[in-house]
């Protein structure tokens, strides 16, 4: 979507200061619509002022007004006293003639009066009326579609129940009289009386005197079939003053379910067959002053339901009390009435009775579109209407089915604009629905053989209450007959500080493809805060859109033009944008931008209306009226004046040593160049343009010289040295077709520096930008050119020889994934012979590396691969040297075999093709790249946790070892396929199995076993020699893989074996499969995993046994060594008794 912000514009070629104006009464909305025309007579604006007449009647009307014959006054058509429809009660007051104008392409105009209407019986409907005027203001005819005959009278009867439960009666008397003439009654409890006729009264006063006075019927019970029935054969009699070519309407108005409904079926099908339409009301007073269920309530409404006609939505009404019904009384009498200018059955809604048709108007190739916003209940549709007949879509014609977003009832207003396409495959139809789904929408369609609508499309808007489609507007932007643009407004959309500012949506023809928006200069709105605020009127913002006009080509280059109208800009004072169409189509260009003059009293709303098609003045170029409410503007467009320019140079170069230009002035004595300016002018309106020839164009130049200097490095020499003497401005006269040449001489300075280059700038423009053609706005007004500044001695030409040398900082690379290294290359350039105007040093290189800067600081110019430097600027001068670094940084996401690097030097100085071999060094630096791969391994036991084993496991496997590598991409280098080799210890020498493995599977490739590898031991401590057996698996290019290993350790080997512990290794290495410009980090390579075994002295006793068994062992010692002393002890003693 590309979205176009208007800030700032100049004006182009339509004439802001010369209008022609025309006043009107601003309460009449004298301006309203605008139309150019042309007769006979001459040329007219005619002018609409819809409320013309107020405040009595605002009947409107269409006012004409010269153009270039007398003054400008205006004179009213009185169409709405010619316009009328035969054999109708017409009501023109307020009928708003003039509301919209459109031109016929045959001749002639149409005006519409939209609020144009007519009486059916009591009832009034604005059907809406255009007037069809013929090219000498007569009216040939007059259309109404919308009209439909009174094609019936109404008989009504009111079925009341007036049983006990109705209370208070009062106001079902209250709600009776609302109704007036021709009126039936009938009243019910337990039996039915019919209280007034139809064709009892006729004046209104007597007949609401005796409904006033009419009693309740009383009763305790509810015969409301017996009572319809009754009213069904005996009130719409003729007995009873019923008409024979009057529809039947019957009210049946209760409190409670009936005591007959047994009746019902019979009842309600001989109402069907006499073509009654019924009108059923449901009183809930008394079920809510009983308590009454909820389940009572709903039963008494669906047989209330089953006694009205269908559409039940439109027949059927409730009530919670008789307190309310009197509020239900306009309601009820809409639905009647309306069926006064509706034909068929049970047709209680409006179709085209309210219609409004010629809200809008559009004269396509096949006939008139008429807008009838009003129609099926103001949801709106378009009648077309031809010589032959008049075409109005159903109800549901412009309603997609699918479309479940939204149903119909909800006044969308279709038809508040209508358009026409013209395509290769035929004419399409455009209308808008503003208030569809309160967003808004556009249908576009086409009708069938049958005259049938088919949606081609439908464009829907995005703001709520934007009234997105109230304006449309097609455009053959190149003129060859086919529409390429379709302009949707939206004048309501809010903008930042929800303000009204508007938007226009622009689409392409080709299936209206949404391209980019326009929109106004944003309006500054008033706040509470706001100091010194002027602004007056509500609601603040522009409502760009209002108003949009396809103008014909105002700038006369070929393509048609936009003119968009914000009649709320400046406080109300409204304004206007236009926009030149272009070659390179969607686009549209702003270039003008015409705000209202006055004060905003007199006339508002500048913009309100537009038109321009028509040459009014005879210039041959299209002029434009725009209208505001009070007042309208005849814009003039003036011719457009193509003036092209050249500036030459005479020598084309400046060398001071070059005797053959020198001279002198004042003393002083340099190279003098003569520059000459060369102006041709055409108008391009073809009826100026023959003639036009002997007009003058009176043109104002300046030369100025060294324009980026602050001090010129020459000067003009007729110049008054006392004034500034680098410029000189002069004014000529120039006629259409000519060709005029002018020269100027200026002397250099005697000491001059090549620091800058040396410009001369032309600009010019007309002495009087008010009268006349204007300049051509794409034609360019200045020239600035650059005389080159040579110093080569007293040769005409600098041959110099220029020698360059680039050394890089590196000879080879690795190029890392994440990091970004530098690489310098060092460039020398020497020049052996004369100055070098424009030196340049050019570097092409690979897309594997970047440019970054250049050192020392220098003025150089990347452009993708290359990057192209300036050096010794603006030349490099005899037997100088310059050196200077430039500096790349590599990319790791671009892959080449080399870094290659072209540099090479040139300038627009001449060289001897024999120096021209050290003009140009080429580098080139092999590289590989380091794969962005990670590498991860993962055991479900810790490195350093120990496989005990025990002699009661012999013959038995310990429990699996699982192992998981893990392989991803790293960032978003490109890795080539790997190999994950994965190595592990299988037998001893003794052929003994270690490790055994069970299963090995890859997420992404295939794993393939290879041959087993005997390996030596190392001298490290607890490892032994063993074979190794070796699985490889493909690793393929993918963000991430896994191989899953699964071994088992062969417990017999180690338990019969002497050790008390020792490691086993499991090595995965990774490879390139084949790769020479890729190289794995150190730490992206190989991946080891330990797996320690240790076990327990065979038949070993626990430590814990020994300590207690040690114990016990000591203890029975002691006990012994007791006992032992206890019988020595004793035998002692007694050895002594006895030698005692």
């Amino acid at each position: 979507l590309r979205s176009v912000l208007l800030t700032c514009v100049l004006s182009f070629n339509v004439d802001q200061k010369n209008a022609m104006s025309f006043s009107g009464p601003l309460d009449d909305m004298f301006g309203y619509t605008v139309q150019q025309f042309e007769n006979s007579e001459g040329k007219w604006v005619l002018i609409g002022s819809p409320h013309s007449g107020q405040p009595a009647k605002r009947t409107g009307d269409v006012y004409k007004c010269p153009v270039g014959r007398g003054d400008n006054t205006c004179i009213k058509l009185e169409l709405p006293k010619n316009t009328t429809v035969p054999n109708l009660h017409e009501v023109k007051e307020n009928m708003t003639m003039g509301t919209t104008l459109v031109t016929n392409p045959t001749g002639g105009f149409m005006a519409c009066g939209p609020q144009y209407g007519y009486m059916c019986g009591q009832q009034q409907y604005i059907s809406g009326v255009c007037a069809n005027v013929s090219p000498s203001f007569q009216i040939l005819n007059s259309i109404a579609p919308g009209v439909q005959n009174c094609t019936s009278n109404l008989d009504i009867v009111f079925v009341l129940d007036g049983s006990n439960s109705i209370y208070p009666w009062g106001r079902i008397v209250d709600f009776l009289v609302r109704f007036l003439e021709r009126v039936g009654i009938v009243s019910y409890g337990q039996d039915v009386k019919h209280h007034v006729n139809l064709s009892q009264f006729n004046n209104n006063k007597d007949l609401l005197k005796f409904v006033r006075r009419i009693p309740q019927h009383t009763g305790t019970k509810t015969h409301t079939f017996l009572a319809i029935d009754t009213a069904r054969k005996e009130a719409f009699t003729q007995e009873r003053g019923a008409r024979t070519d009057a529809k039947k309407v019957m009210v049946i108005l209760t409190d409670g379910e009936s005591h007959d409904n047994h009746m019902q079926n019979k009842v309600i099908g001989d109402c069907d067959q006499d073509h009654i339409e019924r009108f059923g009301i449901a009183v809930l007073g008394y079920y809510k002053r009983e308590n009454k269920s909820e389940e009572d309530v709903q039963k008494f409404i669906d047989e209330i339901k089953s006694i009205s006609s269908k559409p039940i939505q439109d027949h059927f009404f409730n009530v919670s009390d008789e307190l309310f019904l009197v509020n239900l009384a306009d309601t009820l009498g809409r639905k009647i009435f309306a069926l006064e200018a509706t034909s068929g059955n049970f047709t209680s809604s409006f179709e085209m009775e309210m219609s409004q048709a010629g809200f809008s108007a559009h004269a396509s190739k096949d006939g008139l579109l008429l807008g009838a916003v009003g129609a099926y209940d103001w949801n709106g549709t378009v009648v077309m209407q031809t010589a032959e007949s008049t075409i109005t879509p159903e109800k549901d014609e412009f309603y997609d089915p699918k479309d479940n977003k939204t149903g119909r009832g909800l006044a969308e207003y279709l038809g508040y604009d209508v358009q026409s396409a013209s395509t290769p495959k035929g004419v399409l139809y455009i209308t808008g629905a503003p208030r569809y789904n309160h967003t808004g929408r556009v249908v576009i369609y086409q009708l069938t053989k049958e005259s049938r609508v088919e949606t081609v499309q439908i464009l829907r808007g995005e703001q709520i209450g934007s009234y997105f489609g109230s304006v449309l507007q097609t455009v053959d932007v190149n003129n060859d007959s086919y529409t390429d643009l379709l302009l949707v407004g939206a004048p309501m959309y809010m903008g930042p500080e929800r303000n009204e500012q508007g938007k226009v949506y622009v689409y392409k023809l080709n299936e209206f493809v949404h391209k980019f928006n326009l929109k106004p200069v944003n309006q500054s709105c008033c706040s509470v805060n706001s100091d010194g605020c002027t602004m007056k009127n509500e609601p603040c913002g522009a409502r760009f859109g209002t108003a949009i006009a396809a103008v014909s080509d105002l700038n006369l280059d070929g393509f048609n033009d936009v003119v968009i109208g914000a009649p709320f800009e400046n406080d109300h004072r409204g304004a206007v944008y236009i926009y030149h169409g272009h070659k390179s189509n969607p686009y549209l260009n702003l270039v003008q931008h015409i705000p209202a003059g006055g004060d905003g009293e007199k006339v508002k709303f500048f913009g309100q209306s537009i038109h321009g098609i028509m040459d009014l003045n005879g210039d041959g170029i299209v002029d434009v009226t725009i209208g505001g409410l009070g007042g309208a503007s005849l814009f003039w467009s003036r011719d457009v004046a193509q003036v092209t320019s050249s500036m030459t140079f005479e020598p084309t170069k400046i060398n001071l040593q070059h005797s053959q230009y020198q001279c002198e002035h004042r003393g002083h004595k340099s190279v003098c160049v003569d520059t000459t300016v060369c102006f041709q002018y055409q108008v391009k309106s073809e009826k100026r343009h023959a003639s036009a020839t002997g007009e003058l164009l009176k043109i104002r130049y300046n030369v100025t010289l060294d324009v980026l200097r602050s001090k010129a490095r020459a000067s003009f020499i007729d110049q008054d040295l006392d004034k500034s003497d680098r410029r000189v401005t002069k004014t000529f006269l120039i006629s259409n077709g000519q060709r005029i040449c002018k020269t100027e001489r200026f002397i250099m300075s005697a000491q001059l520096d090549f620091k800058d280059p040396f410009n001369v700038t032309l600009e010019f423009g007309l002495t009087n930008e008010d009268q006349g053609p204007v300049l051509d706005a794409n034609l360019p007004r200045s020239i600035t050119k650059t005389i080159p500044l040579v110093d080569c001695g007293d040769q005409l030409k600098c041959i110099t020889d220029l020698s360059l040398t680039a050394v890089p900082s590196e000879k080879s690379m690795l190029i890392p994934v994440k990091s970004k290294d530098k690489l310098d290359v060092k460039i020398d350039i020497i020049n052996k012979k004369d100055n070098a105007y424009n030196t340049k040093v050019i570097l092409n290189f690979t897309p594997n590396i970047n440019y970054v800067k250049v050192e020392p600081e220098k003025e150089c110019t990347p452009d993708h691969m290359k990057v192209e430097c300036a050096v010794g600027y603006p030349f490099l001068g005899s037997n100088a040297k310059e050196s200077f670094k430039v500096r790349f940084e590599t990319d790791s996401t671009r892959i080449n075999e080399n870094i290659h690097i072209n540099v090479t030097t040139i300038s627009d100085s001449e060289e001897n093709p024999n120096t021209l071999h050290d003009n140009n060094v080429e580098i080139s630096l092999p590289v590989k790249y380091e794969a962005g791969v990670i590498f991860k391994k993962h055991i479900i036991i810790k490195d350093g946790e120990q496989y005990s084993l025990k002699d009661s496991d012999f013959g038995r496997m310990i429990e699996e070892v699982n192992i998981s590598y893990t392989v991803e991409k790293a960032g978003s280098t490109l890795t080539p396929p790997l190999d994950l080799k994965v190595m592990y210890p299988y037998r001893s020498p003794l052929d003994n199995v270690l490790l055994f493995w069970t299963s090995i599977v890859s997420s992404t490739g295939v794993c393939t076993h290879t041959e087993t590898i005997y390996l030596n031991s190392s001298a490290a401590a607890e490892t032994l020699p063993f074979f190794s057996d070796c699985w490889v698996c493909f690793i393929p290019e993918t963000n991430k893989s896994q191989v899953n290993v699964t071994f088992k350790v062969w417990k017999p080997t180690f338990i019969e074996g002497e050790f008390s512990s020792l490691k086993m290794m499991v090595n995965a290495t990774l490879m390139f499969k084949q790769s020479h410009l890729f190289e794995l980090g150190s730490n992206a390579k190989n991946r080891n995993v330990t797996i320690p075994i240790s076990k327990e002295t065979v038949g070993g006793i626990p430590i814990w046994i020994i300590i207690i068994s040690i114990l016990i062992g000591l203890l029975i010692l002691a006990l012994i060594i007791f006992i032992f002393w206890k019988v020595i002890f004793h035998a002692s003693c007694h050895v002594n008794c006895l030698i005692s």
